[in-house]
């Protein structure tokens, strides 16, 4: 798989996929993977609410544009790619605010620890999210191979092109992949996530 140029959905595209590498500092005009887990591991909330999801990430997107390489979303959690403009490497902010307008759409009503209500904090998201910013062509690939696999990983789909609610349609479109794609033989690594 070769993965360059994805059709961007309201920010411009990195001129040649992962080439938008070469040359910048970390996170600025450079793709970053992340993983953003629901607090509650048993929760369906994500796929259950995906329209406001959707909403609320357009809405960000405006504000704060960045270009969606890959994405999948899965009850529980979320992998993404991203590529920031040039110059702008807040993807921390970004995801703040999708967290915290996802988090204010949903009525109150889930669990809290003491913690979370002597803060005043919701119990939608885990406070932290892990993120990777990507190294190089291999790295670039391997993330989006992990992302797109994901949801047959987790055994929600027998084959990444089954799960509608992942970017894998889009590439196939593109021609990124192959539309019979099943496996990513790179799995191994750091991912953001525990089983």
């Amino acid at each position: 798989m070769t993965a360059s140029n994805p059709a961007a959905v309201g920010a411009s595209a990195p001129p040649d996929g992962y080439a938008a590498l070469r040359g910048r500092s970390p996170n600025s005009g450079t793709p970053i993977s992340t993983t953003s887990v629901d607090a509650n591991r048993k929760s369906r909330l994500l796929i259950e609410r995906i329209a406001v999801l959707r909403q609320v990430v357009a809405r960000t997107r405006v504000l704060m544009p960045f270009y969606i390489d890959a994405w999948v979303v899965l009850p529980d959690h979320m992998h993404c790619l991203w590529t920031l403009p040039e110059n702008d490497g807040n993807f921390p902010k970004r995801w703040q605010a999708i967290k915290t307008a996802f988090s204010r759409s949903i009525p109150p009503g889930e669990a809290l620890s003491t913690s979370r209500r002597g803060r005043g904090e919701r119990g939608i998201w885990q406070r932290r999210y892990w993120e990777h910013t990507i190294r190089d062509e291999r790295d670039f690939t391997s993330h989006m191979d992990y992302i797109h696999f994901n949801p047959v990983k987790h055994g929600v789909a027998t084959s990444a092109a089954e799960w509608e609610f992942s970017s894998f349609r889009r590439c196939v479109k593109q021609g990124l992949y192959p539309a019979a794609w099943t496996s990513a033989d790179d799995t191994a690594g750091e991912w953001g996530e525990r089983p």
